[in-house]
């Protein structure tokens, strides 16, 4: 995987070649000031952008619960950053596509942080949603602070190329994740499909399967292939209909991109073959879930605090050790404390 290859997926390269078979979507650059107020630590959102709980009781798209706090009007008016301008950008935006968004930088979505949004979605109606989202996600610190880490020909301490981010938001749909697709594309040949939202059984797949398989590969031939300059590419599409697809985005081939039910071995190595492969008629693979059975949710740990999650996972042996110091420093404590009620 190489730079240049990592800046063809970015959405303002490819969006304006490939926007007659995608979601309808406004692009914003992102001025040096909010880039700025990304970068900085905490979730402080910027004045002006708060919605108070009696607009959102007005508000017919909301949905679930109310947050009920209290701000501290004079702590905000002196930390809290301004963007007007930025703020009026993204309110027309919004108006101009509806009144419901989703929001992304060039890479990535804030999936990541659904946990604090009101109805645990993507969807924005207003600048204090997309703010809320975009600062508590780490997918989007990636995309501002590493977008070329798995690059060959990129040194983690050399100069990062010049990137002109965008906020991009795109026309809210209610799209059912059952039919949506991750489709891996090698030397420009389609290699392999499998379903986007891994972790779940939908029983229309087996179904079909042929189908969904054909309608990729035709999308694939007439509408993809050669028109996007990589070579090697991985590629998103949500299936409408039979024969109706949408082109949802486009992922850079390698570790940075989530292989979901493949392994990065797998297709990368031309000498690996991809179990499945049809050697007659050269169908890509198609990988789905086959039967019901209960797995996690590999977003659900992004709204764990870090320091447990460590402690739960054991990526930190550091913290383990801390842990189990201060366990033993309290029951000594303890011993202590018993031994001179026994004195007395």
């Amino acid at each position: 995987m190489k730079v240049s290859e990592v800046l063809h997926c970015s959405f303002p390269v490819w969006y304006p070649k490939f926007k007659q078979v995608s979601i309808k979507s406004i692009l914003i650059p992102l001025p040096a000031e909010f880039l700025e107020y990304l970068h900085t630590d905490g979730v402080v959102l910027p004045e002006g952008s708060l919605v108070t709980s009696g607009d959102r009781e007005n508000d017919e798209d909301r949905v679930g619960e109310e947050l009920d706090i209290n701000w501290d009007t004079d702590t905000l008016e002196a930390t809290a950053p301004s963007f007007p301008d930025f703020d009026s950008a993204i309110k027309k935006a919004i108006n101009m596509l509806g009144g419901r968004v989703f929001p992304k930088l060039n890479w990535s979505s804030p999936k990541d942080a659904t946990w604090i949004a009101f109805d645990k979605s993507l969807k924005c109606t207003c600048p204090s949603d997309v703010y809320l989202l975009l600062k508590s996600s780490e997918f989007i610190t990636h995309d501002l602070t590493q977008p070329f880490i798995h690059c060959e020909d990129y040194e983690e301490n050399e100069e990062q190329p010049n990137i002109g981010y965008s906020l991009i938001l795109r026309k809210w749909q209610d799209l059912n994740p059952g039919y949506e697709f991750r489709c891996f594309v090698r030397n420009n040949k389609l290699i392999a499909i499998c379903q986007r939202n891994h972790t779940a059984f939908y029983d229309f797949i087996r179904h079909e399967k042929a189908d969904i398989v054909s309608d990729i590969q035709a999308f694939f031939y007439h509408m993809v292939n050669l028109k996007f300059p990589n070579e090697n590419y991985v590629f998103d599409v949500y299936r409408r209909d039979q024969g109706k697809l949408l082109l949802l985005d486009f992922n850079p081939f390698g570790q940075v991109t989530d292989g979901l039910m493949y392994t990065w071995d797998e297709l990368t190595d031309s000498d690996v073959d991809l179990k499945g492969t049809d050697s007659e008629t050269k169908h890509p693979v198609f990988r789905y879930k086959e039967s019901e059975g209960i797995q996690p949710n590999p977003l659900s740990t992004f709204g764990v605090p870090r320091d447990i999650l460590d402690l739960a996972t054991g990526t930190d042996a550091s913290k383990l050790v801390d842990l189990l110091k201060l366990r033993q420093q309290q029951q000594e404590e303890d011993s202590s404390s018993d031994e001179d009620n026994d004195q007395t």
